[in-house]
């Protein structure tokens, strides 16, 4: 294996601001920024804008779309027309 062809792989903490959420891994990302940590060591903080703690799909907030009764909402809309009925046909 070659030397210096990997990027650098070190503990990181990964911050989302909406939650109130951070969490430590380790990573690739870079940051200026750093946070002192729980554990006394100083590590760089990427904000991120959605994580497990703010996903509506892992809160359980998410919004389920009705897919049961499409067709009729879209005839009900547009006014679905009788086969035969003038559509398309030359008068």
């Amino acid at each position: 294996m070659q030397q210096d062809k990997q990027p650098d792989y070190h503990p990181v903490v990964f911050r989302d601001r909406t939650a109130g959420y951070a969490f430590l891994t380790r990573s690739t990302a870079t940051s200026e920024r750093t946070i002192d940590w729980d554990d006394g060591e100083t590590y760089p903080v990427v904000d991120v804008e959605i994580s497990s703690e703010s996903h509506p799909f892992y809160t359980g907030k998410a919004r389920t779309v009705d897919s049961e009764g499409r067709i009729a909402q879209f005839e009900r809309r547009y006014g679905g027309e009788e086969p035969g009925s003038g559509a398309g046909e030359n008068a």
